[in-house]
């Protein structure tokens, strides 16, 4: 996307809405304007009637006009300022809103296949250049490009021959801050990209604290650390380092033309070609040109800086979803729950060998369906394409004789509960975790799944009871109480299909049973489908499908599997009988 069209995007979607009040804050940059230039101009009347001529009925009115001028400069630049940080924090919020409104709703393949760190690097770092491209850049623009006519307009007023001198300045300065921006787009693009691996490395270094305790690895994170911190100094170092290299040039570049002006200026006060009230009110101009010069010059480097965010902000916004979904597509409706993998073929790349191949599954309504294997074997992949994270390649799948593929998402997604082995917890109350569920539940529905699941006996044990935070991820709770939360969520959902990856960890026998129990609960005249690993769970399933390598090795019951399934008799053997 060319520069030009990233400007008209950043315009048209997130600040055109604001127009007027970027409107308002150009009309006080405009009164900065006038008030900067008054006061230069203002010199010219001050040194000519009360140092020259020694008019006194002017001590107080001037001096009375220059203390507005400051007063009307600092209070609209204050106010011009306000109204475009307002902007620039609304921009920034539609912005991160998009962003994570895209990425809540993206499909699963899309949020695997980058780091989450990376992800937070955009959302916080990259806009806030944007931010600075509105709140800076915007603003200077006008302030400064209004305040230079004003000033100019003064020094043409008071001597259009030096005027034509200082004019020189504004194309050398301009002409060496583009050689500079050039350089720095480059360099805050690198700066953005370490950032965003320094957050990777950041997040996996709390998520894994107890292993890199366990291994005895502090001295080679702290190394790691070191080494990252110091990639995003360098960048960040580079950035301050080329964005000031504006001022020798800017300071020698205004001492030759002020060195010049006093020459050149002596020579026509000699010839009485301009007096000295003049040369004092063109200079104080020529001083005051200075700064709006110096911060046009240097405007595109923060326009480079905002630009180069952008390029990384707006594909993660643009980013459309794998998933298809169609006008037409139906809400499904589930009655029985029977659930027919046709013809299945699915892989995680096209680089890579297929995952599934030729899958045919029959999973019958109100019934448990067992998916036995070793690892790698594509179980989890199975599981996965029943609520759509991923979409096959080709083939079919049918629940109740309905393609999921020509339904809506959301209708088939109702209809179903995931209880995963990785529990995912969120650091908040025990009630708001269960209720995620359904965020409609009262509190009565929610102590029910609690004490289904067989939570509320270690709930009710807790002083803050259900308004208890459990940390991140649950950190505060025991292996098999995170289980326990797990299923009462499912269990609130009431979803005709339940997805179950059991835990492979192993529990106290209690624990054990209790879960057991709940599970017995959650599927109870339920269509579910687990991925086991307990020898109760197997032997309980009305059927039990082999996987093997992306195909179907075998399908029948426990013992019938035993008789005539090699593959299932040596998985039973090596996993299952040991326990």
């Amino acid at each position: 996307m060319k520069k030009i069209d990233i400007l008209k995007r950043l315009f048209s979607d997130y600040t055109k809405k604001h127009i007027k009040k970027i409107i308002l804050s150009v009309f006080f940059a405009l009164l900065v304007a006038g008030s900067t230039s008054s006061i230069a101009y203002l010199l010219d009347p001050a040194i000519k009637k009360i140092f020259i001529e020694k008019d006194q009925s002017l001590i107080i009115i001037i001096p009375a006009f220059i203390i507005l001028a400051f007063a009307t400069k600092g209070l609209s630049l204050y106010l011009a300022k306000v109204i475009m940080i307002g902007v620039s924090e609304e921009v920034r919020k539609d912005l991160q809103c998009d962003m994570l409104k895209n990425l809540i709703s993206a499909d699963t393949k899309l949020i695997d296949e980058k780091h989450t760190g990376k992800f937070i690097s955009v959302l916080t770092n990259d806009v806030m250049h944007i931010t600075n491209l509105i709140s800076t850049a915007v603003l200077n623009i006008f302030k400064d490009s209004l305040t230079l006519m004003g000033l100019l307009l003064v020094m043409f007023f008071q001597n259009w021959k030096l005027l034509l001198i200082a004019i020189i300045m504004i194309p050398l300065a301009t002409l060496a801050a583009r050689t500079l921006g050039k350089r720095i787009g480059k360099v805050a693009t690198e700066q953005m990209l370490k950032a965003g691996i320094l957050n990777t490395y950041l997040i996996e270094l709390f998520k894994n604290h107890k292993l890199i305790k366990i291994f005895q690895q502090e001295k080679y994170e702290n190394n790691r650390a070191d080494k990252f911190i110091n990639d995003v100094k360098e960048k960040t170092k580079k950035i301050a380092t080329v964005y000031v290299r504006s001022s020798p040039i800017m300071e020698t570049l205004t001492g030759i033309m002020i060195a010049i002006l006093i020459f050149y200026s002596g020579k026509l006060v000699l010839k009485n070609e301009i007096d000295i009230n003049n040369f004092f009110s063109f200079l104080a101009a020529m001083m005051l040109a200075y700064q709006p010069v110096r911060s046009l010059a240097t405007l595109n480097i923060t326009i480079s800086q905002g630009l180069s965010a952008a390029t990384r902000i707006l594909p993660v916004i643009d980013e459309k979803s794998k998933l298809i979904e169609n006008s037409d597509d139906k809400i499904i409706d589930i009655n029985n729950g029977d659930i027919e993998f046709k013809n299945i073929v699915f892989n995680y790349n096209k680089e890579i060998k297929n995952v599934l191949n030729s899958i045919n599954l029959k999973m019958l309504g109100g019934k448990m369906t067992s998916i036995v294997g070793h690892s790698g074997a594509g179980k989890s992949t199975i599981l996965n394409l029943i609520p759509r994270f991923y979409d096959a390649i080709s083939g079919d799948i049918q629940i109740d004789k309905q393609s999921i593929y020509k339904c809506t998402i959301n209708s088939l997604r109702a209809n179903i509960s995931l209880v995963s082995q990785d529990t995912t917890l969120f650091d908040d109350t025990i009630r708001n975790n269960i209720a995620y569920a359904n965020l409609d539940a009262t509190q009565k529905e929610i102590e029910e799944a609690a004490k289904n699941s067989y939570a509320s006996e270690f709930i009710d044990e807790l002083p803050n009871k259900y308004d208890t935070i459990i940390g991140e991820n649950g950190t505060r709770l025991s292996g098999g109480q995170k289980q326990r939360l797990s299923i009462a969520r499912a269990m609130l959902k009431k979803s005709q299909i339940i997805l179950l990856d059991e835990a492979t960890s192993s529990l106290d026998a209690e624990t054990e049973n209790k879960i057991q129990e709940a599970i017995n609960l959650l599927t109870k005249n339920r269509t579910t489908i687990v991925i086991a690993h307990r020898l109760s769970t197997i032997l309980n399933s009305d059927k039990i499908y082999v996987i093997d390598s992306g195909k179907i090795a075998g399908e029948g019951t426990h013992d019938e599997l035993l008789m005539k399934s090699p593959v299932y008799k040596n998985f039973y053997e090596k996993q299952i009988k040991k326990v």
